[in-house]
């Protein structure tokens, strides 16, 4: 099998996996907003990502020569009976990691994509990595990663803080436009307006004949609201965060549980039994990840939860429109996995967490592909570009502090 040893080539893993893994979640958002159930797209979601671990077991797991200490990926699966307790380890870890995405999926619509992923990864970094430097006997340089960690410390109070500030900004929008309504505003007079962009509409930008809101107005989050799947208007934010802290508390422990199962820190292999190697345990994590999330969402189909619509599975089969984005975000979210355990094998789990600056990417996307932010107040911009700060600056933090294994 093929093994990632040196530092330089830990940190190229560590930089795609926070692409793909900051990008599979804009997907998964992009196709909600649509009005696209849920429940439909994660099913989507969960058997390409099965898929990735799978191609990543039986193409790079299988390369080199098979040996007694470094045994192949078919012979690690042939001795499940010898390393049941790594297995377990994986497998848990997918189930806690199924538990923190499906949540993370929910939270997206009650708070928006930028600021669940900041808090969900930034309790996943402080968790997680604590819990990764102790395991991995400290081969990361603790006066450098711990820093690191305090960046992420702070970036999850300015995204909090974002997120207040952003949805003052949005109420002070609607609230605006429903003053206007009230006294009669007509959509001319609300295209003329010159004194708040909070009811802009453009009017040379048609689609199917409508005309479009520009994004960040008060139009255009009412008609966000009446596309997406899931209804949150008049929703307590209260309900989003705590679905995202949840989902932070579930993903913290994914890595630390991989960690166990691949290196084996607790002795639970007996004498000359090989350690479960990565690949072997990301298809377990992956096995256990996608079962779980399949069961839950084939539930939700017939008993939705948080206002999502109810379905059925001949529905599912037969909705075929973001199928493509659904599939393509299972792979990104796969490969991403898959490279970052690769990278932390290599240099240890605790930097490889530095992928878990993700917001990185997804705040890109949601400022891209969503209007997240647009036409928001200068406290709002000010707290977003110091959240942003503060993610670059753990990333170059983290990765820093990489060690070699031995």
């Amino acid at each position: 099998m093929y093994l990632v040893e040196s530092k330089a080539g830990a940190i190229v893993c560590m930089l795609f996996s926070l692409l793909f893994l900051g990008t599979w979640p804009a997907l998964l958002t992009l196709l909600e907003r649509r009005g696209r159930l849920p429940q439909h797209t994660y099913l989507d979601y969960t058997i390409t990502n099965l898929v990735a671990a799978t191609l990543i077991a039986f193409t790079v797991g299988e390369i080199g020569t098979n040996s007694m200490k470094q045994p192949n990926f078919l012979t690690q699966l042939s001795q499940v009976q010898d390393n049941w307790p790594s297995v377990l380890f994986a497998i848990a870890g997918g189930v806690v990691l199924s538990l923190g995405n499906l949540s993370t999926q929910y939270a997206w619509a009650f708070v928006g994509l930028s600021v669940t992923e900041v808090i969900t990864a930034s309790i996943t970094v402080v968790i997680g990595t604590t819990l990764n430097y102790y395991l991995d006997d400290r081969i990361n340089k603790a006066e450098i990663l711990f820093p690191g960690v305090g960046c992420f410390l702070i970036a999850v109070c300015l995204g909090s803080a974002v997120h207040a500030s952003n949805a003052a900004d949005n109420k002070e929008k609607l609230e605006y436009f429903s003053n206007d309504s009230n006294n009669g505003v007509g959509r001319k007079d609300v295209t003329d307006s010159k004194r708040t962009n909070t009811n802009t509409v453009d009017m040379n930008d048609l689609e199917n004949g409508e005309e479009k809101a520009k994004a960040g107005t008060a139009l255009f989050l009412i008609e966000v609201e009446n596309k997406r799947a899931m209804k949150v208007f008049g929703k307590s934010t209260y309900i989003g965060l705590a679905i995202t802290f949840f989902g932070g508390a579930c993903l913290s422990l994914f890595s630390p549980a991989f960690n166990l199962s691949t290196n084996d820190q607790l002795h639970t292999l007996k004498d000359g039994v090989p350690h479960l190697s990565v690949y072997a345990a990301f298809f377990y994590f992956s096995v256990s990840s996608s079962l779980l999330a399949m069961i839950l969402n084939f539930t939700f189909l017939y008993r939705p939860v948080l206002n999502a619509p109810k379905s059925s599975l001949m529905c599912y089969v037969n909705d075929w429109d973001g199928r493509g984005w659904g599939f393509l975000a299972g792979l990104l979210s796969g490969f991403g996995n898959g490279l970052q355990f690769m990278g932390g094998q290599a240099a240890g789990y605790a930097a490889a967490d530095a992928v878990q600056a993700l917001p990185l990417v997804s705040t890109f996307w949601g400022v891209l592909l969503f209007g997240e932010y647009r036409r928001s107040s200068g406290r709002t911009y000010t707290l977003l570009a110091g959240m942003l700060f503060m993610f670059i600056a753990a990333v170059a933090i983290l990765m820093a502090s990489a060690g070699e294994r031995k």
